[in-house]
């Protein structure tokens, strides 16, 4: 259905750049919302971004609020996530997921109920 790629590895220094992408396999992500997660060693599964395909609209948890960037190629199906000025904090296994729910009170920076995974990606930032 999809998948979460890197396109040139997953380790980083603190401060350093890496992009991730998230492509559609199967269906398109057109009228959908795709959503970024990630997992630290230890800790729950956490929000991190996501994009409302039709609208544009994004969200962005606090913590990277102004560092990380989402963006989409409809074209392309493919969403993805510039992170820039990486910290160790960062280190995570990093999750793409999707819904095409989007109208109504799924239309929200907060409602985190998926219907597809992708597999998670490594992201490492050395100190």
């Amino acid at each position: 259905l999809m998948c979460s790629c890197r396109r040139w590895g997953g380790l980083v220094q603190a401060g350093g750049s890496l992009r991730l992408s998230c492509a559609a396999s199967g269906p398109t992500f057109s009228g959908w919302q795709m959503v970024w997660f990630r997992q630290a060693p230890g800790k729950e599964r956490e929000f991190v971004s996501k994009i409302f395909y039709t609208s544009g609209r994004l969200c962005y948890a606090d913590s990277v609020k102004g560092r990380f960037t989402m963006s989409q190629n409809k074209e392309k199906s493919t969403v993805y996530l510039q992170m820039n000025s990486l910290k160790p904090d960062d280190t995570a296994v990093y999750y793409c997921a999707a819904t095409q729910r989007v109208t109504g009170s799924w239309y929200s920076c907060l409602n985190y109920d998926m219907d597809y995974w992708g597999k998670g990606t490594q992201v490492t930032v050395s100190s």
